[in-house]
């Protein structure tokens, strides 16, 4: 799938960052953090006092189309969540219970029937978009259809599996779901028939491209023509040039405060076109509340010591790795791929990532603190569930049993300064290991398709995964099964090549309990983690973090882990 621009906006917002590990405060996964006046969690009531004012964001640039099914990106993904509203959402709060799925335009969870196939939803009544429209089941049935006629980008991957999806996925245009998607205006249901039981559809329909819209939308990507929401926030204009505004919807009135809360600003305003070191100095003096773009390296001195209340450090589920491809020389070999896994030091890469508190080292595919992960770490010297350290004599050791050594081995990295950098060090970490390695840095913009279609022969890259929602399947079964590879097509994510049929059979079972059994489901994934981390097709080696640079203005800061910072929380009064 394509998921390169929202996974291009995540790693821009972590690069270069330096800041020293005591100067900075982490969100906790209790409440917000301690900024000035902050006192409640955003399941609480809505604090009338802290009501009003403008927020001002910062960014370099704006991030495209702001169709909410058309657009991909972190940028505008957070806005979103203030903005458009799904029959489902992930709940608006601070820390790990942000993972939860909960009714928004339906009252209640849907009832799934048919094996778990069908799911009826009970629309909400009352609800009315910003152009003063009131919400009915054919703008629900509408909006799915417009979901393929836009070509979403997760028409076929998040929603191929609705019954008729094949058919709209062949001919856009004429897409009608008359048997997927059935809306029933006398009892004000929505009913949603799958070919197959999918246990992840419920994440699926709480991302920004299953929000409703109105049924009159166009059935094009509306571009920099903002469409009427049913959030507290609409659009007043955008200029992908100049600057976005956002204003409070009249007609909303909060009918649920974990899917959808009551807004604090009375106004968003977010301005394009600065440079990150204007953006640093507007926040310091207040003139700006937040900035989008990483700040750059020579201001983060200043940033975590004078101003370090201000600075909020979280992790996310997310991780950098490299791949090793299984079908060419040398990574044909497996004692050559654990050879790698071996002798990478991933406290050297946090290090050229920005340091320890903008990264951690990684030993799984799953990150800390995701379904299904199990603190392990199977290259480790000295052994133990974290890691310690490389052991560059095991992997040499390794290497020479596999006869590989003296083989050419290209790396192709993005051509940014964080990405070099750890090339550079990969590069030279396989020549001390026998390889007459090679650095390949291409443009962002390419890197990406360029290193999934086997055409190009890419033998090692480096890469990154941020998840959608909070299943293990969208790291394990989208990266490394079967299924994802595709030989000779630039959307083959599973860049390693990796396809072992008895992962696979393993991958497969756990889908398939997770119908069912999440918790055991996980536990499943987590021991498939271990198995392909086996057969190391890839070398996991960190798992990053993300810095929230605010003014002196703003309170109430929360970050939720699947959208991140929740802008229309914050307090500016």
């Amino acid at each position: 799938m394509s998921r390169n621009a929202r996974r291009g906006a995540l790693a821009a917002a972590t690069v270069a960052l330096t800041l020293t590990a005591a100067a900075c405060s982490s969100s906790s996964d209790s409440g917000p953090s301690s900024d000035p006046g902050a006192s409640s969690s955003s399941s609480s009531a809505f604090q009338a006092q802290h009501k009003g004012g403008t927020l001002k964001l910062v960014a370099h640039a704006a991030a495209g189309s702001f169709d909410p099914q058309v657009n991909y990106t972190l940028q505008y993904w957070q806005l979103f969540q203030s903005m458009y509203d799904g029959l489902l959402a992930f709940k608006k709060v601070n820390g790990q219970e942000s993972f939860t799925v909960v009714p928004d335009l339906a009252t209640a969870m849907p009832k799934v029937t048919n094996g778990g196939k069908t799911y009826t939803f009970t629309l909400r009544k009352g609800v009315t978009f910003s152009n003063g429209k009131t919400l009915t089941t054919d703008d629900v049935v509408a909006s799915f259809q417009r979901i393929f006629k836009v070509s979403s980008p997760t028409a076929g991957t998040f929603y191929n599996g609705i019954v008729g999806a094949d058919a709209c996925l062949k001919t856009p245009a004429s897409c009608t779901l008359p048997k997927g998607v059935i809306g029933d205006a006398k009892a004000n249901t929505v009913t949603i028939n799958l070919t197959a039981a999918d246990p992840e559809f419920e994440y699926k329909l709480a991302v920004p491209h299953a929000v409703v819209v109105p049924k009159d939308s166009p059935t094009k990507d509306a571009g920099t023509k903002p469409l009427p929401s049913t959030g507290p926030y609409m659009a007043a204009s955008y200029d992908p040039n100049r600057a976005l505004k956002l204003v409070r919807n009249p007609h909303f009135k909060e009918w649920s405060r974990q899917a959808e809360p009551q807004g604090y600003p009375d106004a968003i305003d977010y301005t394009f076109g600065q440079t990150v070191e204007s953006e640093v100095t507007a926040i310091e003096n207040s003139q700006a509340d937040w900035m989008y773009d990483a700040p750059p390296a020579d201001r983060l001195n200043e940033i975590g010591t004078k101003y370090a209340s201000r600075a909020h450090v979280n992790p996310l589920t997310a991780f950098w790795y490299a791949t090793l491809n299984v079908n060419m020389a040398p990574f044909n070999n497996k004692l050559a791929r654990q050879a790698i896994n071996w002798a990478v030091d991933r406290s050297a890469v946090v290090r050229l990532y920005g340091g320890t508190n903008l990264a951690s080292p990684a030993c799984t595919v799953l990150p800390p603190g995701f379904p299904g992960h199990v603190e392990s770490c199977a290259y480790t010297k000295g052994g133990g569930t974290t890691w310690k350290a490389a052991d560059l004599a095991k992997a040499k050791e390794l290497v020479k049993q596999s006869g590989t050594a003296g083989q050419e081995v290209g790396i192709v990295v993005q051509d940014d300064d964080v990405n070099k950098s750890i090339g550079q060090y990969l590069q030279s970490l396989l020549t001390q290991l026998g390889y007459k390695a090679t650095l390949k840095p291409l443009s962002g913009n390419i890197q990406f398709t360029y290193i999934q279609n086997t055409k190009n022969k890419v033998q090692l890259a480096l890469t990154s995964w941020y998840q959608d929602y909070p299943a293990a399947s969208d790291f394990l079964n989208v990266l490394l099964s079967c299924a994802s590879y595709h030989p000779g097509s630039d959307s083959s994510i599973n860049i390693s090549g990796f396809c072992d049929k008895g992962v696979d059979a393993k991958m497969q079972a756990a889908l398939k309990t997770s119908q069912t059994d999440k918790a055991s489901a996980d536990k499943q994934w987590g021991a498939v983690d271990q198995s392909v981390m086996a057969q190391s097709p890839v070398v996991p080696l960190i798992n990053p973090k993300m810095i929230d640079f605010t003014s002196t203005r703003v309170g109430n800061y929360q970050f939720s882990k699947q959208f991140y910072m929740l802008v229309g929380q914050l307090w500016v009064k």
